[in-house]
């Protein structure tokens, strides 16, 4: 990945990281040998503190693959709290489980395989929180499914949004996961409903306040 920010700044910020635990670092090891993305320590902090900031019981993710971020977001929700995994892929799921598993925050978990957007709109109620980090070129269709769905003061956060820098030139043709990024990127600002920044962490970390 080409990164977003300078390297000396980037490893700065990695080395302030505090030691994760033993589970958190074999699925960082197993997302880099499987190349499976995940958000990484960094953006995943962000996830636990804005859940815990607006107290956020009920939180859906959009993409969850091997639950690193899945993970995080139980914790932060607490025992009483729900979180929704969901990932189209059985293996990514089993994994997943296993790990929450030995977190100890499984039963905190609603685990659904398919289809991510199918399965939001299959699930009754309204959310805290909802995280997106589906496949790009779902983004637009991630936005509109999304945000009848928070509650007023409720928070969609979305992953990957500067796209390894492409985001700021000009997608390339038949480069459809650019173009819908910056077509995300240009809905979210100029939405009404939501109140958004981005943070240039990792690949982007997008925070929309649900405003009204």
């Amino acid at each position: 990945m080409r990164q977003i920010l300078c390297e000396p700044i980037d490893n700065y910020l990695n080395s302030l990281l505090p030691p994760r635990e033993a589970v958190l670092r074999d699925m960082e090891r197993y997302a880099a040998a499987h190349d499976v993305p995940i958000v990484g320590p960094a953006c995943a902090r962000v996830l636990f503190q804005l859940a815990r900031a607006i107290r956020a019981q009920r939180v859906f993710e959009l993409g969850s693959a091997i639950g690193y971020s899945t993970l995080w977001l139980a914790r932060a929700v607490g025992p009483r709290g729900r979180v929704f995994y969901t990932d189209s892929d059985p293996e990514n799921l089993r994994c997943a489980q296993s790990y929450l598993r030995r977190a100890g925050v499984l039963s905190r978990v609603k685990l659904l395989c398919g289809d991510a957007l199918e399965a939001l709109a299959s699930t009754a109620g309204s959310f805290d929180l909802i995280f997106n980090d589906i496949h790009k070129t779902q983004y637009p269709t991630a936005l509109r499914a999304a945000a009848p769905r928070l509650r007023r003061g409720g928070l969609l956060i979305t992953d990957n949004v500067l796209w390894y820098g492409r985001v700021a030139g000009t997608a390339e043709p038949g480069d459809a996961e650019t173009a819908s990024i910056q077509k995300f990127n240009r809905q979210l600002f100029r939405s009404k409903d939501f109140f958004t920044v981005i943070t240039p962490l990792r690949d982007g970390l997008a925070v929309s306040l649900k405003v009204q």
